[in-house]
C-alpha cells in the first residue's frame, strides 16, 4: 500500500515549481515592513489636513489663496511617497557606498550656506537654486544617519576600544560643529550631536560610560541655565533671549513671550475634545507662522487631547516598526542605519512637542511629516526609504523549520 506524502505530490510537478518553492522555504523570502509604509501615510495625510486648517487663513491674507501652502506640501508628499516606493525596493548596502560622498557634499553645502544662502526670517539656512529652495541642515541628517554606521561597520572590532569612538564622535560633532557654525541652527546641531551619541551608545559594548557623561552634562546645563537665570537679565544674544522668555514669558512677551503664550493658549482653549477641525481662533493672527513649529499646539486646539493623543500614538507606532526593523536587520549596517532614523525622529517628535509646551526655550525644530516645509518632507521620506530598504532584507527564518519538517516525508510501499 502506497501511502502519499506532501513530498509526493511534488514529485508531480514541474521542477522549476518546486525550485522555487524550496527556496521560498528555505528562507529567501523578502519581508517588506507595510506597517511602516502605512504609518508614513497616515501621519502625512493628518499632516496635510492639520496644515490646510492651520494656514488656509494666512495663506488667503498673504498670497490670495487659501491652498498655498497646502497645495506645494501635498504635491512634494505625494511624489516622495512615490519616490519611496520604488528607492526601497534598492539593497541599502548600494545607498552605503556613497556615504562618505554623501556626508562630503552635506558639509560642503552647510560652509556654503554661510557665503551663498539666503537669509528668510532672519537666519541664513537656506540656499536657492532657481526657484527651487533647501536646507543642506536637512542633508546633514541623512548624511550622519548613513554615514556614521558605514564607519562603524568598517571599524569593526576597534570599537570596542576608545579610539575608534572617538573617531566616530568626530565626524559626528564636525557636522554638527558646521550645523552651528555656519547655518546658526543650534536644534539641528543638538539632533545631530543626538544621533551620533546613540549610534555610539549601540555599537559600543560598555554602557557605564554613557550613563556617567549623560549625567555630567545634564548637570552641567542645568548649572548653566540657573547662571543665566540669575546673572543675565539684559543681553543681546538671541539664545539667550530665548532662555529667559522659556522661563518667563510673560516678563519677556517682546522677545518671543508672546508665540509661546498664544500657543499654551491654544492647547489650553482645546479641551478634551477640542473645538473642532477648522474652529481655532488662535491660527488667525494670534499665533504667528503656527504652520511651522507650533503646529502641534493648533492640533490641541482643534482636536483636543484627544487629537495630540492619537497623533503621539502615531509616532510611537512609527518608531515602533523602526525599532522593530533595526532589531531584525540581517546586518550591523541596516540595524544602526534604522537605529539613527529611530534617533532623528525621537529627537525631533520629543523636542517639538516639548517647545511648544514650554518644558525647554523654543528651538526652531519642526514637527516630522506634520509641519510645513518641503525640504524637511522630502529628507524625512529618503530615511523612510532606507528603513524599507533595510526591512526588505529580513527574511522570514521560521519557514526554515517548516522545510525540515517537509523533507521528512517519503514514499513508503
Amino acid at each position: 500500500m502506497v501511502q502519499k506524502t506532501r513530498n509526493a505530490g511534488r514529485a508531480n510537478q514541474p521542477a522549476k515549481k518546486r525550485k522555487t518553492i524550496r527556496k521560498r522555504l528555505q528562507g529567501d523570502f523578502r519581508y517588506y515592513d507595510y506597517n511602516l509604509l502605512a504609518s508614513v501615510i497616515l501621519l502625512t495625510c493628518f499632516g496635510l489636513v492639520m496644515l490646510y486648517s492651520t494656514s488656509a487663513y494666512e495663506a488667503q491674507i498673504e498670497f490670495g489663496t487659501d491652498m498655498y501652502y497646502f497645495g506645494k506640501q501635498a504635491i512634494i508628499s505625494a511624489v516622495c511617497l512615490v519616490i519611496v516606493l520604488l528607492f526601497s525596493q534598492i539593497d541599502y548596502h548600494f545607498y552605503a557606498k556613497f556615504a562618505l560622498f554623501i556626508y562630503i557634499i552635506a558639509n560642503i553645502l552647510l560652509i556654503a550656506t554661510k557665503f551663498v544662502g539666503r537669509t528668510i526670517n532672519g537666519a541664513r539656512r537656506w540656499i536657492f537654486l532657481g526657484a527651487l529652495s533647501f536646507q543642506p541642515a536637512e542633508l546633514a541628517k541623512l548624511a550622519v544617519i548613513l554615514f556614521l554606521p558605514f564607519l562603524i561597520v568598517k571599524l569593526g572590532k576597534n570599537m570596542k576600544g576608545l579610539k575608534a569612538p572617538m573617531i566616530v564622535i568626530g565626524f559626528g560633532a564636525a557636522t554638527s560643529l558646521f550645523t552651528y557654525v555656519f547655518t546658526e541652527n543650534l536644534s539641528t546641531a543638538i539632533i545631530i550631536a543626538g544621533i551620533t551619541v546613540i549610534l555610539i551608545f549601540i555599537a559600543h559594548p560598555k554602557t557605564l560610560p554613557f550613563v556617567i557623561g549623560g549625567c555630567s552634562m545634564a548637570a552641567l546645563i542645568g548649572l548653566l541655565v540657573a547662571y543665566l537665570a540669575s546673572a543675565v537679565q539684559n543681553s543681546d544674544n538671541f539664545r539667550i533671549n530665548r532662555i529667559l522668555v522659556w522661563l518667563e514669558p510673560e516678563t519677556y512677551s517682546s522677545l518671543g513671550g508672546y508665540q509661546v503664550m498664544q500657543a499654551l493658549y491654544a492647547i489650553g482653549s482645546g479641551g478634551l475634545f477640542g473645538k473642532g477641525l477648522g474652529n481655532s481662533a488662535q491660527k488667525l493672527g494670534s499665533l504667528p507662522e503656527a504652520q511651522n513649529d507650533m503646529i502641534f499646539s493648533i492640533v490641541c486646539e482643534e482636536l483636543g487631547i484627544f487629537g495630540a493623543a492619537m497623533l503621539t500614538i502615531l509616532f510611537i507606532f512609527l518608531l515602533y516598526r523602526l525599532l522593530f526593523i533595526a532589531q531584525n536587520a540581517p546586518d550591523l549596517l541596516g540595524s544602526l542605519i534604522a537605529t539613527g532614523i529611530f534617533a532623528h525622529i525621537a529627537l525631533q517628535v520629543v523636542l517639538n512637542i516639548a517647545v511648544v509646551i514650554n518644558l525647554i526655550p523654543t528651538t526652531g525644530i519642526t514637527l516630522p511629516f506634520v509641519s510645513y516645509g518641503g525640504t524637511s518632507v522630502m529628507f524625512l521620506m529618503a530615511e523612510m526609504a532606507l528603513a524599507l530598504s533595510v526591512s526588505r532584507q529580513i527574511k522570514f527564518k521560521e519557514q526554515e523549520e517548516e522545510a525540515k519538517e517537509g523533507n521528512q516525508f517519503t514514499v513508503r510501499g
